[in-house]
Formats: C-alpha cells, structure tokens, sequence
C-alpha cells in the first residue's frame, strides 16, 4: 500500500483507497479503522497525513470518530459509496466513452458487442 502516485497528494489516495476497501467489503459498516498511528506506521508517513485523509472520509459521512475508540466505518458507508461511484460513471465515464468512440470513430454497435463480450468473459 505503499506505491504512492506523484500526481495526487498521499492524502487522498490515503482516503480513495479506504473508500475502494469499503465497498469491496474490507471495511465493514460499524468496524473500527486501524489507528492513524498505526496506519502511519505501517507505511512510513507522517500520522498527520493519515489524520487528514480520515477527516475527509468523516467529512463525507463516510466514517465518524468515536472518542476515545477511534474511527468506525458509518452504517449505510457502502450504499453511499456505491450511489456516488454509480453517478460519477453515469455523469463523467460515459461521456468519457462517448467521446473516445466519436474520436476513434467506433460504431456504437461495434463498442456494444465488444462491451458482451468481455464482459461474457469475465463471468
């Protein structure tokens, strides 16, 4: 979990990575987060940035600070997390799509079949 991106402050890949892990079930809705501390530890860094990546998941209603026990996933984190990703794609990767097949000048048809067919691969 060390491989940081240079593009991005460690900060929130910190926090997308937290985010990812929730909705694939990592972090579980009610569990508690390993300490910043501990967190800053394990990957070398400084706990004040692992703090700030926490304040911007509790910032989002994603997670909340319990004093004195620490931070702990909020229920219904997973369901948001999801709704979220869901538009982002609906709003920014389909127009994103789009644009790319007008670039390349791919027939919508052609994209849809090669989509079922990967897709058919993956199941």
């Amino acid at each position: 979990m060390s491989d940081w991106n240079d593009k991005q402050p460690i900060y929130q890949q910190i926090k997308l990575r937290i985010e990812l892990q929730i909705l694939a079930g990592i972090w579980p809705e009610g569990e508690a987060l390993p300490s910043v501390r501990t967190v800053a530890s394990d990957l070398k860094i400084n706990h004040l940035t692992v703090m700030k990546a926490y304040q911007l998941l509790v910032d989002d209603s994603l997670i909340e600070k319990v004093r004195g026990r620490g931070m702990f996933v909020l229920i219904g984190a997973q369901a948001q997390l999801k709704a979220h990703k869901t538009n982002l794609f609906l709003n920014e990767g389909i127009p994103e799509i789009i644009q790319k097949l007008q670039q390349l000048e791919i027939p919508v048809d052609d994209f849809i079949q090669a989509l079922k067919q990967q897709i058919k691969e993956k199941q």
